[in-house]
């Protein structure tokens, strides 16, 4: 409607971005056209897809997209920006406990298993890509495993955050706790910890792809105010670079660190090392 087409949008819903991405690759190896025409994953994702250079490219500040939502030599547009930090229970834990500081999850009353540590280890890597450094966040992972905490997908740690299982999860992304919320569950982040780590949740058309015209001018629309409220009202994100947006506003006066593409193989190395560490093995 808003640009006088009648063009037919088909939504597949991602089983797991990892598998997605890693059938893109392979159709690809195989000179096989993507199943799909855009792609809506993590920027961690397309930064895989970016090495192996499956963007179509486009100039989407033309289209009115704000160039600072444009990565990976402008083949991506960050259409949520997701609010990454520990999270807790109100009902569970008592508010003298709630975190401060990221250092506070290394307090030895959280030793054994009160806490929860998700799959998702590219959230404790973007920490070495701002004030941290490597050297600092290699120790805090470090002793962060000597807490002995519980593992697993991000899901399940949610689902024992509620129960009571666990006492902290220590990353958790808004878009878990908004579902909690909308169900009922008192989950909350520990909002006074900075700097906010926030993954990108991004669109990129894919090389090969059968639709490119259309695909382009919808990966626009989705940054558009219009769009964003729709997005917003299923998922409970938005991206931090539409005013008005939830992340928008929540970002507003706080220290933020997102992951450019000069980061992403630095991540992705760091991530596998404390994926390692933390005993996730390989």
């Amino acid at each position: 409607k808003k640009y006088g087409l009648t063009t037919k949008v088909n939504f597949f819903p991602a089983g797991q971005m990892a598998r997605d991405v890693s059938k893109i690759v392979g159709q690809a190896a195989s000179g096989v056209p993507p199943e799909w025409d855009l792609a809506v994953v993590t920027d961690a994702h397309h930064a895989t897809l970016w090495l192996k250079k499956l963007h179509q490219t486009f100039d989407y500040a033309s289209l009115g997209v704000d160039s600072r939502a444009i990565d990976y030599d402008k083949g991506t547009i960050t259409i949520a920006s997701q609010i990454v930090l520990p999270a807790y229970n109100t009902k569970v834990l008592p508010p003298a406990d709630v975190l401060k500081r990221w250092e506070d999850l290394l307090d030895p009353k959280w030793k054994g298993g009160k806490l929860g540590v998700p799959d998702s280890t590219h959230h404790l890597a973007r920490l070495a890509t701002g004030a941290w450094g490597e050297k600092k966040t290699l120790e805090f992972v470090k002793a962060l495993a000597m807490q002995q905490p519980m593992l697993g997908p991000l899901g399940t740690l949610t689902s024992r955050l509620q129960l009571g299982e666990i006492l902290i999860a220590v990353t958790l992304h808004d878009g878990f706790i908004n579902r909690a919320k909308k169900a009922g569950a008192p989950l909350e982040f520990a909002k006074d910890i900075e700097p906010v780590i926030s993954p990108a949740l991004q669109v990129g058309l894919l090389k090969g792809a059968r639709h490119p015209n259309a695909g382009y001018l919808f990966a626009a629309f989705l940054m558009t105010p219009e769009a964003q409220v729709i997005w917003e009202k299923y998922t409970g994100q938005g991206s931090a670079f539409v005013p008005g947006t939830s992340a928008y506003n929540f970002f507003k006066g706080r220290k933020v660190l997102y992951m450019t593409q000069d980061q992403a193989t630095v991540v992705d190395r760091l991530a596998r090392e404390y994926g390692r560490i933390l005993g996730f093995g390989n």
